[in-house]
């Protein structure tokens, strides 16, 4: 078999130089386009008969060699240079339309059209068809999608998963993370402990620098912590000794600190001169009702009744209205009662007039959810301020806890009760100082009205820096004081 190589810049010319030495009838076996030009491949046609597929066919007599059918005319130089004829032969105008001629592209991979894809090109197609704010478009136009759309090709059914095999498996993968997570649980409990423990070390060794270095400001933060003061509060006025300072030292300039940060309102111009809406609020048995009474009393004395109203909002304690209407009677002033917010804001539009009107609020806990729904609707009501009622006798982290829940931009400031029953005023003035409270008022008794008074700041500061005795029990001993810091935080 003689397989001839033809090489040249064009098709065209390989194929001419082919032709001129094969003749027209030559079998051409391959032609692709290499660096520099194309290359053909061609057999003579005599050598037909060598191909292995000749070889094994079994023909009865040899045949004549068919010739070729008659070609269309060569095209001009302007055609395709693959469409070359290897026949030079006349042929008629009326020859049959030659076949287009074979192009070489590059290859690419079929792509599988999906149903999602089919359904993207019939939108797209009537998009086009019809304008985005065409709303006239005919509904039915989007139906074909569902006939057009090719039939999804079935996937055969996965085989069932052996699920008793799996189950135990799969309890023993729990069992397994169970394990892990309370293994997790117990080491972040472990490593809490340890870190309590080294920040009480750590505690311990500050606490004994602080007590070498400077003795009576460690002296002092424990004699604070004693009566009653935070660990934030007690460090913060402690700031204020000087490392050589003696005990009485020390003392003074912690009652001196104490009394600049101490708000205490010195005269009744905040409130009784100057008038206004007050609303007494505070938890459950903190006395507001008195207090109220307390109040009112002091603006009839300076003012007269008539610059005077009471207002209750207490439906649910039994008595609490027939009280305040009591101590109304006794002091000539009107009480009126309200039920809600719209009825506190006509009623409050209706004693626009007055030059001062009280409020006694219904009385909750701090944890209350309805805290927030008095606040709204003493705020609703118009320019009303509202008063706190701190227990003296509650522990400074209750204090801490009223305060914060009561808290707000209309919160004038705080009035302190039953200060003859609280064995120490630390934890209410370490709450009015930590939050900058104005304290107007202190209460201590149920007499009306003389068990009200303006806050002495001597008396408050003695009350508060008073030294346990040495045989109390709430007296600390050695380094308890560095281990309530620690346990504090501070």
């Amino acid at each position: 078999m003689n397989v001839k190589r033809y090489f040249a810049p064009s098709a065209r010319e390989a194929l001419r130089a082919l032709k001129a030495e094969l003749g027209a009838d030559a079998i051409v076996l391959s032609n692709r386009a290499v660096e520099g030009g194309v290359e053909i491949l061609a057999l003579p046609a005599e050598d037909v008969g060598a191909l292995p597929g000749a070889q094994r066919a079994a023909a009865p007599a040899p045949q004549p060699i068919p010739q070729p059918a008659p070609r269309a005319p060569a095209p001009s130089v302007e055609d395709d240079d693959f469409q070359v004829s290897l026949s030079g032969r006349s042929r008629a105008p009326q020859a049959a339309p030659r076949k287009p001629a074979r192009i070489i592209r590059p290859f690419n991979p079929p792509r599988m059209e999906t149903p999602d894809y089919v359904m993207r090109t019939r939108a797209a197609a009537l998009s086009e068809q019809y304008a985005i704010d065409d709303w006239s478009a005919p509904e039915a136009a989007a139906r074909p999608l569902a006939t057009e759309m090719p039939p999804a090709p079935k996937q055969p059914a996965p085989a069932a998963p052996p699920v008793r095999a799996a189950e135990p498996a799969r309890e023993v993968e729990d069992e397994r993370i169970r394990s892990l997570q309370d293994a997790n649980v117990q080491l972040m409990k472990e490593m809490a402990g340890i870190r309590t423990m080294i920040e009480r070390q750590l505690a311990g060794f500050a606490w004994g620098e602080t007590r070498r270095k400077a003795p009576a400001r460690a002296d002092i933060v424990g004699e604070l912590l004693e009566a009653g003061f935070s660990g934030v509060l007690a460090r913060r006025l402690a700031e204020a000794v000087e490392e050589e300072a003696s005990p009485e030292d020390a003392r003074a300039a912690v009652k001196n600190a104490l009394a600049r940060d101490l708000r205490a309102v010195a005269s009744d111009a905040d409130i009784v001169d100057r008038g206004g809406v007050y609303a007494l609020v505070g938890p459950t048995g903190v006395g507001k009702t008195t207090t109220t009474a307390k109040l009112a009393a002091r603006c009839v004395v300076r003012h007269g009744a008539e610059r005077l109203a009471l207002i209750t909002t207490d439906g649910y304690r039994i008595g609490a209205q027939e009280q305040l209407r009591i101590y109304g009677r006794i002091l000539g002033v009107p009480v009126f009662s309200v039920r809600d917010g719209a009825d506190l804001r006509q009623t409050l539009a209706e004693l626009r007039n007055k030059h001062m009107v009280l409020i006694d609020t219904m009385g909750m806990s701090q944890r209350d959810k309805m805290v927030a729904d008095q606040a709204a609707m003493l705020t609703g009501a118009g320019d009303v301020r509202r008063l706190l009622l701190l227990n003296s006798t509650c522990r400074g982290d209750t204090l801490a806890d009223v305060v914060r829940a009561y808290s707000g931009p209309d919160l004038a400031g705080c009035v302190l009760t039953k200060v003859d029953e609280a064995a120490s005023l630390a934890p209410a003035l370490d709450v009015a100082v930590r939050n900058e409270l104005d304290v107007f008022y202190v209460a201590n008794g149920q007499r009306v009205p003389e068990d009200l008074h303006l806050p002495n700041r001597a008396y408050l500061l003695h009350r508060a820096l008073r030294e346990q005795s040495a045989e109390s029990p709430w007296r600390l001993q050695g380094d308890e004081a560095a281990l309530m810091l620690a346990a504090g935080g501070v």
